[in-house]
């Protein structure tokens, strides 16, 4: 439980301040406490704690309470006291009530509570998306999809609810007292959806999927732009996990006073997005029987081949104009983070020859938590950041520097 503790670095760069060790179990979620030296966390081990740090630096458990299952997912609200905690049985908590309900028929992913509406929305993995009445303890309405439903952001002022399922759709419902209605279904993602954010002020919705992708989602009336993010990559990683988990994106937290967005992931990876920057939506894939460049037929196009005597090529997209060209037309890589690419992506060779050396500067910064990342939590008017994961570990940061805090608050150095 040991803290590990560092001064402020004169580089922009995440500085570990301390860590929390002791849990039985992953932590699955971990939040910080508004306004003081303290983090909650809740834990595969059936356990909620609250630590407190001490004179001596660091934290200890000054509440520890154990409930009937796994803990999977939790929503604090400062100002009343209340902890929301999801379980693996379906059960619901309520810290400061003592209360439990039952929620979901399996386990607990997700949940949002609502001091407006006094309700706690949340999802679950027997497919469905519920909301629940805290004053009356009764269940208002359910939801049910064809997947597991993953993760939840909601809406106050509309209630509006954003549910991510392991299809890799977003469905947006209106929630009512005693019903509700479907009001879209976005699809972009290739993977399950692991983690979303609703920016209220600009109506973006941001979701990081199991496709190592963040998508921004502008719902505010923009005939449904979307922006592709590309930050995330398995060779970034020091940890030994699969590809297919360890670009899994797993939280993330958008900065209004910034207009930054930090997205982490399984491999640890935590990457800092410039939003504050014109972008450019990525073209649409076109579809066609032969390369839109030298007319090459694709292995398909069987009467093509067989009138030029020539074999199919297979098809590739040029990542910034769209096109549908072969690989000999396609053989340049570059980035392009105007459209989200931090990696280099296949480019025709025209897109390539167009793109100048001012296009390809980064608009995003790299940085490694060396864990496993599940879930994270900001304070962004101190700069601190909360991570956690399935290695068991509770890690606190210094961000100030890297998401320029201090500029936007006006506050300076701790």
């Amino acid at each position: 439980m040991a803290a590990e503790i560092h001064s402020r670095p004169q580089t922009s760069r995440p500085v570990l301040l301390n860590k929390i060790e002791g849990h039985q179990d992953a932590v699955n979620a971990a939040v910080l406490i508004p306004k003081e030296d303290g983090v909650i966390t809740v834990s595969e081990d059936r356990t909620i704690r609250v630590w407190l740090k001490r004179d001596s630096g660091q934290y200890w458990p000054s509440i520890y309470h154990m409930v009937s299952s796994a803990c999977s997912c939790m929503s604090y609200h400062h100002e009343s006291r209340r902890i929301f905690i999801g379980q693996d049985n379906g059960a619901m908590s309520v810290a400061l009530l003592l209360m439990c309900v039952p929620a979901h028929q399996g386990r607990v992913s997700d949940m949002v509570f609502s001091l407006l509406s006094q309700w706690v929305v949340s999802t679950g993995h027997d497919k469905s998306v519920s909301w629940m009445c805290t004053q009356s303890g009764s269940m208002l309405g359910r939801h049910f999809f064809s997947s597991w439903a993953t993760c939840l952001q909601y809406d106050n002022d509309t209630r509006h609810a954003f549910v991510g399922d392991c299809s890799g759709q977003i469905t947006l419902l209106k929630l009512e007292r005693d019903t509700y209605s479907t009001i879209t279904t976005l699809k972009g993602h290739e993977g399950s959806i692991a983690a979303l954010w609703w920016e209220p002020v600009q109506r973006w919705l941001f979701s990081g999927a199991s496709d190592h992708s963040v998508i921004m989602w502008d719902i505010g009336g923009r005939q449904g732009r979307t922006l592709l993010l590309q930050g995330h990559h398995s060779g970034l990683s020091s940890l030994s996990l699969s590809p297919s988990f360890s670009e899994k994106v797993q939280a993330l937290r958008y900065l209004q006073l910034t207009s930054q967005l930090v997205s982490c992931s399984a491999d640890g990876a935590i990457t800092v997005w410039n939003m504050d920057t014109p972008r450019e939506e990525a073209p649409q894939w076109l579809e066609s029987d032969s390369c839109q460049k030298c007319e090459q037929p694709f292995f398909w196009n069987i009467k093509q081949m067989w009138d030029t005597k020539t074999l199919g090529l297979r098809q590739h997209h040029c990542r910034k104009c769209g096109k549908a060209i072969c690989g000999k037309c396609s053989s340049k890589r570059s980035t392009y983070p105007v459209m989200g690419f931090e990696f280099q992506v296949r480019m025709c060779d025209d897109c390539h020859s167009a793109i100048k050396d001012e296009d390809r500067t980064s608009l995003a910064t790299f940085h490694e938590g060396k864990h496993n990342i599940s879930h994270m939590d900001m304070d962004p008017a101190r700069g601190l950041m909360v991570t956690c994961g399935s290695d068991r570990i509770v890690k606190i940061w210094d961000m100030m520097q890297v998401v320029d805090c201090g500029i936007a608050t006006g506050l300076s150095s701790r």
